[in-house]
């Protein structure tokens, strides 16, 4: 029981820091005016795909951590539901987010990930998306 818990806990910080790591790096790459619709806070689609694919790359690994951990198939599985549960939980208050208003010029990191706005359906997508990955990542785990 304490190697599954651990093993789920172990596998979301591996998520988590993976997902801070990528998109920090994906922002600096891309910079402000690509991952932004002009003037405004809304994400641009190339920012969208992109977050599709840092998502799953994050769950993919914390699923590998979770599986690797516990040796079993419970902590991933039980990592996947926490990923799904707790997606949808923190997508619902983001629908009713007040507008930041109008962005001018370049933002910092921590203001962009504060104020950006992505589309309504990748709120939901997303949870879906690395619970996904995170089932993947301990089936790739198992395999070696």
């Amino acid at each position: 029981m304490v190697r599954t818990i651990a093993a789920v806990v172990l596998g979301y910080i591996a998520m988590a820091l993976l997902v801070f790591a990528l998109f920090t790096a994906a922002y600096l790459a891309m910079g402000t005016d690509n991952v932004f619709l002009p003037g405004s806070y809304q994400v641009s689609l190339a920012w969208v795909a992109l977050s599709i694919v840092v998502s799953f790359a994050a769950a993919l690994a914390g699923g590998y951590v979770a599986a690797a951990v516990s040796r079993g198939t419970r902590a991933p599985l039980a990592l996947a539901c926490l990923v799904l549960i707790l997606g949808i939980i923190f997508a619902i208050p983001a629908l009713g987010q007040p507008d930041p208003g109008a962005r001018a010029g370049d933002v910092g990191n921590i203001a962009a990930m504060t104020n950006a706005r992505p589309p309504a359906w990748t709120l939901f997508l997303n949870p879906v998306i690395g619970a996904a990955g995170v089932l993947v990542g301990s089936r790739l785990r198992r395999r070696t």
